[in-house]
């Protein structure tokens, strides 16, 4: 079973900078690409960012281009999201979820809370 386990988040001032970490227990080679999505209070969850394992290639929201970078480390099986710059609109509870064979991201963790104050 593919289970992604995030950490990280917290409380911080604008401009502060976060790195979460997403750990990806069970993962497969059919589980080729992680990402990132956030949802804010009284919004739909929106994507963030996403990383392929095998080939390192990353795409981002154009929200977050500039100032959250993607990476992934396959021996540990983890990903982080580091976020640099933030700003009050980032605050949000972060997810982390793993792309199965069906192309869909099927796999999801609990979330972790980021809150930036002004």
């Amino acid at each position: 079973q593919v289970q992604p386990v995030e950490s990280g988040g917290g409380l911080v001032q604008a401009g502060d900078s976060l790195r979460l970490s997403c750990t990806v227990s069970g993962r497969t080679f059919k589980n080729d690409v992680t990402g990132w999505f956030r949802q804010a209070p009284g919004k739909e969850r929106e994507f963030v960012a996403r990383i392929n394992w095998k080939r390192t290639d990353t795409v981002y929201a154009d929200f977050v281009k500039g100032r959250f970078t993607i990476s992934a480390d396959n021996a540990k099986n983890t990903v982080y999201l580091q976020m640099n710059n933030l700003k009050p609109e980032d605050t949000a509870v972060y997810y982390c979820a793993a792309r199965g064979a069906s192309g869909r991201y099927e796999d999801w963790g609990q979330g972790t809370q980021v809150t930036v104050s002004s």
